[in-house]
């Protein structure tokens, strides 16, 4: 029996996500790392920037792939350093960043920034922060967004020539940090060298960062086209060895006019696409942080596990030897620890990469596996983790309200000339936009059946079926046709419905509200009646309220309108009234109506009542 328990630690409460995810970095994860040389292994430790900073989108590919064009058309401006030519025109790995003033930072200068998350580039030497700069300048889209320029990657004879650094290395690195890698291609040189080929594989981990791009397609009629995205759907498959279709982008991404229009289009709705994707960027920030610090949490495990094994299998005598052979058979290891402790594959590092970094360490000096270590990851991954997690939904509620959360600025405006499309076709114009067809409309109206000028949703329904929409859309289209709500469809109504699911059909959203520019003109004072006319017309929704009578909104299932009483409560007594008395009621008052006559409700003696049943009943005669 224990007498004494270890006291449990009270759980941590944390402010905000960033804020929780530095602190279980560095109480957590950290340890592990250091005991196990994670950082000179795999990754170098995380600093405070790396969960502060903006949102990070890293452009790759071969040279004249309209990588630097790109950045210029997003941002609607010049930057400093900018070169854009059909040679290599980009040597340097060039961070774009917001300042009041523009200009340019060396290098060495931002390796030594600490309000900056490149302090362990030094790592790769000072050949390498040659080639490294960040230009500055004042582009209200970097406020939210910083974009990272790489250089051109060679082809043919070029790619053999000595960088002086370790490229691959360099992009791995910031490819763990991005937000989202944007491949570029160009649709003239699908072409992919041994040098692009090795750079995709060192980013390849971060495949649901990654987007491919098929650049300048607007020098390809339909058929080249059709040809060019499938051949290079193919070369992908076989490189980021996916057994998922890659998503490719395809347009042509420049301020120029586009050479074959034939696709305008189809580019407009892919660039609507991929920028909406990088919009949000800001508000899921967050989000993709928590996303690479578990994925780092793994492969911390999965490294310590590693090291500790080849700890336990080194000898008194001949550990040279038995290092070599543990190298040679790193893949039996692999295999034995996934085994064991039940890992799959996708977790482990490269294997060749692995030996490469394993030949320069003496592995009697590796520690031995420290299962406090281990557990204390799995709690943060299992406890931490998820209290973390809820506090997302908040952050990204009060961004939304903030405003905040969105890129905004350049490209992100969205000017285009207000022709509107979709349920935004003739917003701003003199006249209703459903008058141009409704002529046509008028005429299936006219052969329905009609009941003083309209129609019910049973034979509405025969004719709205026809456009094949799922009766869940339909029954939205109906709702929002049904202005004055009061279960028919007059012949504007109706010429709205049709409108309505000829947008849907044409690929467009219906609309959550009815648009101002979408009311029919008859309707434009009239409010909604809810199905209790007697009620609206006398004041009487204040008495439907008080009595409690409860409305359903019509929809094409229910063709027949719930109507209130007709007569309303007087006294406090109601009376009961069959079918045909409702019936009678509504076309007295109806009549009333047309004549312009407006009568009121008061508190009136049974007399009065029977007189009033007695005048309906005559008129109904």
């Amino acid at each position: 029996m224990t007498l004494f328990r270890k006291k449990s630690q009270p759980m941590a409460t944390y402010t905000n996500v960033t804020a929780g995810l530095k602190e279980v970095y560095k109480s957590y994860l950290l340890p592990l790392e250091k005991e196990y040389k994670f950082h000179d292994i795999h990754s170098p430790m995380m600093e405070d920037p790396d969960f502060d900073g903006k949102p990070l989108v890293m452009l790759i590919g071969q040279y004249s792939t309209g990588k630097t064009t790109f950045i210029r058309y997003i941002l609607e401006q010049d930057y400093p350093g900018m070169r854009i030519g059909p040679e290599p025109t980009t040597d340097n790995f060039n961070i774009i960043d917001f300042a009041e003033q523009s200009g340019k930072i060396p290098g060495n200068v931002l390796a030594v920034d600490s309000s900056k998350p490149y302090k362990h580039l030094q790592q790769f030497g000072g050949t390498f922060l040659t080639r490294f700069e960040s230009s500055q300048t004042n582009a209200e889209i970097l406020k939210n967004l910083t974009v990272l320029d790489t250089p051109g990657i060679l082809a043919g004879e070029k790619q053999l020539v000595n960088r002086g650094y370790e490229f691959t290395g360099v992009l791995k690195w910031f490819a763990e940090r991005a937000d989202r890698i944007i491949l570029l291609f160009d649709a003239h040189k699908l072409d992919i060298s041994d040098e692009f080929k090795s750079a995709i594989q060192a980013i390849r981990k971060n495949e649901d960062k990654i987007r491919i791009l098929l650049n300048k397609a607007d020098m390809l009629n339909h058929q080249q086209l059709m040809r060019v995205y499938g051949a290079l759907m193919w070369s992908l498959a076989r490189i980021l060895k996916n057994p998922e279709v890659s998503r490719i982008y395809v347009g042509s991404f420049w301020n120029q006019p586009l050479q074959y229009v034939g696709n305008k289009d189809l580019f407009e709705i892919e660039q609507d696409e991929l920028f909406n994707d990088l919009q949000e960027l800001p508000r899921f920030a967050t989000v993709r942080r928590l996303n690479d610090l578990i994925k780092r949490a793994t492969w911390a495990k999965v490294n310590a596990l590693i090291i500790a094994y080849l700890k336990s299998q080194m000898p008194v005598l001949g550990k040279e030897g038995k290092k070599k052979d543990l190298i040679k058979k790193l893949d039996e290891v692999y295999r034995k620890i996934q085994d064991e402790h039940n890992i799959p594959a996708a977790d482990f590092p490269d294997i060749e990469n692995m030996r490469k970094k394993l030949e320069k360490y003496d592995f009697t000096k590796f520690p031995v596996l420290n299962k406090e270590m281990i557990s204390q990851v799995d709690r943060m991954l299992g406890e931490d983790i998820p209290r973390i997690m809820s506090l997302m939904p908040r952050e990204q509620l009060d961004m939304k309200l903030a405003g905040e959360g969105y890129i905004t600025g350049g490209i992100f405006q969205r000017n285009g000339i207000p022709v509107g499309v979709g349920f935004n076709e003739g917003m701003g114009e003199k006249g209703w936009v459903v008058n141009r067809k409704k002529p046509e409309y008028d005429v299936i109206f006219n052969s329905l059946e009609e009941s003083d000028g309209k129609i019910t949703g049973r034979i509405a329904r025969g004719v709205m079926l026809k456009s094949k929409l799922p009766s869940q859309e339909l029954g939205k289209i109906w709702s929002l046709a049904d202005v004055d709500q009061d279960g028919f469809l007059d012949s504007e109504e109706f010429a709205l419905a049709m409108h309505l699911i000829k947008v849907k059909t044409d690929g467009h959203q219906t609309p959550l509200e009815l648009p101002e520019h979408l009311i029919p003109p008859g309707h434009k004072k009239v409010g909604p009646i809810n199905g209790h006319q007697n009620g609206v017309r006398n004041g009487g929704i204040q008495r439907i309220q008080q009595n409690g009578i409860q409305n359903e909104e019509p929809t094409l299932q229910q063709t027949v309108p719930q109507n209130g009483d007709q007569n309303g409560h007087q006294n406090g007594h109601a009376e009961d009234e069959n079918n045909v008395e409702e019936t009678v009621q509504q076309e007295s008052e109806q009549q009333e109506i047309e004549n312009g006559e407006q009568k009121e409700n008061t508190n009136e003696n049974e007399n009065a009542n029977e007189e009033n049943g007695q005048e309906n009943h005559e008129t109904s005669i």
